[in-house]
């Protein structure tokens, strides 16, 4: 289905500043190498789109959480080396060891890579992941040792070849914090421990984001990185443009409709706000429905070059904007941008406003909401269709 940037709302993804932000993080971490995380659609942009933009940047790999989200690049022809991490018992680990598809293993997984192996007379690629306190996936430190010993076992029967260890941090972005010294201590361990069983792979794996841009003790032998490739900050107190990153979102929609209120006028349900003098309300033909989260309070959006405030609560499909004054040059149909861009309204922004990160902003915008690619690096005329997250591109 064809889109175009006149849509009724749309989330504009520039792969020019994907490029550009896999090059600058490049720069604070060579000679290190840098995965990609393309997991959840690419956070929110595409994630075939995405995974071209970052491998043209220089990217050397390519990671998903999921084998499923791997396949699809995969089938999208997509070579580049890619790790999957995440499983469940129905995850398919046969298809990924014909795909070329690296798994992550924190244990009980272990045993039916190496049955798919088998099967297909074929070794798994691995990467075998330590929980040095995080607390999520990896093994323990205790458990250690005996994946280290089943892991070497395996590759020695020609069954696994154990590519690389990782682990993953807590408190990166907040570069203060004493804990991420600790789990990197913790990991330099587990990596002597892996010597030790006769395991010494290529890769060496921790930093994510804040800690490529912070800490250059954990880099190793490569990065992971998702938040700074898509141009948001990890960080609370720098901004993306502090760390030389662009944003590749933006999110657009227009005006649907101007009136003029009287003092006291309640806003949207609940009633949570009312204006305190006459003043005219623009509505925002986008809601939850479309990712703009409910509880988020005070917004803001730009609307012909001036900043604005929602107001009340968000609902399904649209939100309230008060234009603070009773004669204004807002009419039905004029550009409203949402964060993004050159907007100057940071994803961040509205994080705040609904208590939660950029993170979940840019990934939670939904399918309703087309994606149309621009690329920056080739002019502003060039534009071209995106699938909705979830289907082919």
């Amino acid at each position: 289905m064809e889109q175009t940037l006149g849509a009724e709302r749309v989330a504009v993804i520039d792969p020019g500043a994907i490029r550009h932000n896999v090059r600058t993080i490049a720069s604070y971490v060579h000679p290190a190498k840098i995965l990609v995380a393309v997991k959840a659609e690419g956070y929110g942009h595409g994630a075939v789109t995405t995974a071209r933009a970052a491998l043209e940047g220089g990217a050397d790999w390519l990671g998903t959480a999921h084998v499923s989200e791997a396949l699809v690049l995969r089938a999208a022809g997509i070579q580049a080396p890619i790790l999957a991490w995440l499983h469940t018992r129905n995850t398919d680990f046969a298809e990924a060891i014909v795909e070329h598809i690296d798994l992550g293993i924190s244990g009980w997984e272990i045993h039916h890579v190496a049955q798919a192996a088998e099967s297909l007379q074929k070794p798994a690629r691995v990467h075998l992941k330590i929980d040095t306190g995080l607390g999520r996936n990896g093994c323990t430190a205790e458990e250690w040792p005996e994946l280290l010993r089943t892991a070497a076992a395996y590759q020695e029967q020609g069954l696994l070849s154990v590519e690389g260890i990782f682990t993953h941090l807590a408190v990166a972005d907040e570069p203060d914090r004493k804990e991420t010294d600790e789990q990197l201590r913790l990991y330099r361990h587990a990596l002597e421990v892996a010597e030790e069983n006769r395991i010494v792979p290529d890769l060496r794996h921790v930093a994510n984001t804040p800690a490529a841009l912070s800490r250059p003790d954990a880099h190793f032998d490569m990065v992971r990185v998702g938040v700074g490739v898509y141009g948001q900050s990890p960080f609370a107190d720098r901004t993306a443009e502090d760390l030389g990153l662009r944003p590749a979102m933006e999110l657009r929609t227009t005006v649907a409709n101007v009136k003029r209120v009287p003092a006291g006028q309640g806003i949207s349900y609940g009633l949570t706000h009312r204006v305190d003098k006459p003043t005219t309300l623009a509505l925002i033909p986008m809601g939850y429905a479309d990712g703009i989260p409910r509880i988020a309070v005070h917004a803001p959006v730009l609307i012909n070059g001036r900043r604005y405030q929602s107001v009340g609560r968000v609902a399904m499909d649209q939100f309230v904007v008060d234009l603070a004054e009773l004669d204004t040059e807002v009419t039905v149909g004029d550009e409203v941008v949402i964060f993004g861009g050159n907007s100057g309204i940071e994803a961040a922004e509205w994080g705040a406003a609904a208590g939660t990160i950029n993170y979940e902003i840019i990934t939670r915008i939904g399918e309703r909401v087309p994606r149309v690619v621009q690329d920056s690096d080739l002019g502003t005329d060039q534009e071209s269709a995106l699938a909705h997250p979830g289907e082919s591109a």
